[in-house]
């Protein structure tokens, strides 16, 4: 059903379960879709969550723009949820998108010490249009490991020392 595979994997200097539950927020998992750049051609997409906000096995997600003003819009499902070990995700229905068709993508973290091991994954087919289909061939795997690495090295930064350190910097004085 998913005969393309890109991952991508990180060491973050987090427990599993900061940064599962970094992860499990979809806003932040998803804020490459939604800031405007030049694998998104200049455009972004909206992410909208239920109730669960996307967060337990059975929630929804879908995320909705347009790109070079053609309209995409792609609904996923939560399939699975280990905390703090973890999530997946995947497709339901035909999804509108250029350069990837249906996906199931998640992410594994293992713990490593003081840090964990993040996998990011996504497993997909190329769309089913004969123009989108021909894009998939050329971009799909560009796309595919652009977001994951997206996702990987946002958690890297999140957890980083010199963030921290930003962070706290921009604290008030007590």
């Amino acid at each position: 059903m998913f005969p393309m595979h890109a991952e991508t994997r990180r060491e973050v200097a987090a427990s599993a379960t900061q940064l599962f539950d970094y992860l499990n927020d979809h806003t932040r998992l998803s804020s490459h879709m939604s800031e405007r750049s030049w694998m998104m051609a200049g455009s972004r997409m909206t992410v909208a969550l239920d109730a669960a906000k996307g967060q337990s096995v059975g929630s929804r997600i879908r995320l909705s723009g347009r790109i070079l003003g053609l309209p995409l819009s792609v609904d996923e499902i939560v399939t699975e949820c280990e905390r703090p070990l973890r999530k997946v995700w995947e497709t339901t229905g035909e999804p509108r998108l250029l350069v990837i068709g249906p996906y199931r993508m998640g992410f594994e973290i293992s713990a490593s010490g003081a840090a964990s091991q993040l996998r990011v994954f996504i497993d997909y087919a190329l769309p089913s249009g004969p123009i989108t289909r021909s894009l998939g061939r050329l971009l799909g795997g560009t796309y595919a490991r652009w977001c994951t690495g997206q996702m990987a090295d946002d958690a890297v930064r999140h957890f980083s020392p010199s963030n921290a350190l930003q962070d706290s910097e921009r604290e008030e004085p007590v």
